[in-house]
């Protein structure tokens, strides 16, 4: 169950005029569940998205990063997202190229488009051939019901080890016009930003130009789903893709208008929601846990020592215990990597209560006031660094004896 987290409703996620969605039901790894999602755009629409760090990125964002570089570079625009869930099709080699390929190949045929206007995506275990036959087979199912009221539908369709969907739908006035924004997300486990295993797709009925996307899509995940954590894990498929689909009054050409600036911060409010909504469903989480550094020199130390605390499993262990033994605190922000930090300057809060002070206990601290916090669902680590003015929030759960149970059962 989510921490904190209520399941959507699918009458509260708003179509965005411009995207339609379908799904279907292909059997990839479990019979009788949604795995294959498919969403169709206008012709207006623009795309953008920012993918996975890791080195051995899956084929799909190999093919997505490919065909984005061919829209840039003068080609015809995307026209549609095809995601299967499943299979990961990852460490596949050069058949997992092939089977990417040829999953937009077919869609494109369906589409009357061509292949390099699709973006493919995929999820699940890796090192596995992708069963193309099967992806391709569903596709005509998933274009059969294509609805632009399907959103709670593509929710379900790409979860994993996920315990409930996640979606969140806004309308939002800019400067005079009405803008609509529903986006999705997927990921319980294998999560650490850069990407995190996670994917998120937001829709928004605005005409941005490619270039205005292309910074707007970082700048949100930057303060979202790049500000995430669950298991230190960088996942080889993680994707979060924006969709502007141009149907709608308002229109963005560049960054320095107050409608950017009104946008940026809509956009960016949903996407740390989808974002969040990831933690609170963390494998085996019980806690939803807010890790903010302030007062650093530089926003990267700040960053640094938010990810040290929020990676550690002893930390997290303990919070899971609900045992304050805040000194595995203190020992994560030592070996954070930031070699001039004071110590001496430092204070650490546990939401309102102040545990060290200038580099040791507090002596007002109390273990009864630590429990007290520990108990609870959600909790604040604050770290105050005494440097600088520069500040980081990162967030993070538990680690319990569950997601050690999801992940030795993962491929079972």
């Amino acid at each position: 169950m989510a921490v904190n987290s209520p399941l959507p409703v699918a009458a509260d996620l708003k179509p965005v005029n411009g995207i339609e969605i379908g799904f279907a039901e292909a059997g990839i790894k479990k019979p009788n569940r949604k795995d294959i999602l498919v969403m169709k755009l206008a012709d207006t629409a623009t795309v953008a998205g920012v993918f996975t760090t890791n080195r051995f990125c899956a084929a799909p964002v190999q093919v997505s990063k490919a065909n984005l570089a061919a829209v840039a570079a003068g080609g015809a625009p995307i026209r549609a997202l095809v995601v299967n869930t499943g299979n990961a099709n990852a460490g596949t080699g050069e058949t997992g190229l092939d089977s990417a390929n040829a999953t937009c190949a077919a869609l494109a045929r369906l589409l009357d488009c061509e292949p390099h206007q699709i973006l493919p995506f995929s999820t699940g275990v890796i090192l596995e051939p992708l069963p193309v036959a099967k992806v391709v087979g569903a596709l005509p199912a998933a274009i059969a019901n294509l609805k632009a009221d399907n959103w709670f539908n593509a929710a379900e369709a790409i979860m994993t080890t996920d315990t409930q969907p996640k979606a969140a739908s806004r309308t939002v006035d800019i400067c005079g016009h009405s803008v609509t924004m529903t986006g999705i997300s997927k990921g319980a486990g294998m999560i650490r930003p850069n990407m995190a295993t996670m994917l998120g797709y937001l829709a928004i009925d605005a005409k941005v130009s490619q270039d205005v996307l292309n910074e707007l899509v970082k700048h949100a995940a930057d303060h979202s789903f790049n500000c995430i954590t669950i298991d230190g894990d960088t996942s080889t498929n993680d994707s979060f893709m924006l969709i502007a689909t141009g149907t709608g009054s308002l229109a963005i050409a560049n960054t320095d208008s107050t409608e950017y600036a009104e946008l940026k911060t809509a956009v960016t409010d949903i996407a740390r929601s989808l974002a969040q909504m990831i933690i609170r469903d963390g494998e085996g989480a019980t806690k939803f846990i807010t890790v903010t550094v302030e007062e650093g020199g530089n926003m990267e130390e700040c960053r640094k020592i938010a990810y040290s605390i929020a990676h550690s499993p002893l930390v997290k262990t303990a919070f899971f215990a609900s045992d304050p033994n805040l000194g595995r605190i203190l020992c994560a922000i030592g070996y954070a990597g930031v070699d001039d930090l004071d110590v001496t300057k430092l204070d650490l809060y546990l939401d309102d209560v102040l545990v060290a002070k200038s580099g040791g206990r507090n002596p007002a601290y109390q273990e009864a006031d630590g429990q007290r916090v520990m108990q609870k669902s959600e909790i604040t680590v604050r770290v105050r660094l005494g440097r600088g003015a520069h500040s980081a929030t990162v967030w993070t759960c538990d680690l319990s004896h569950e997601y050690v149970t999801i992940n030795a059962d993962y491929r079972s």
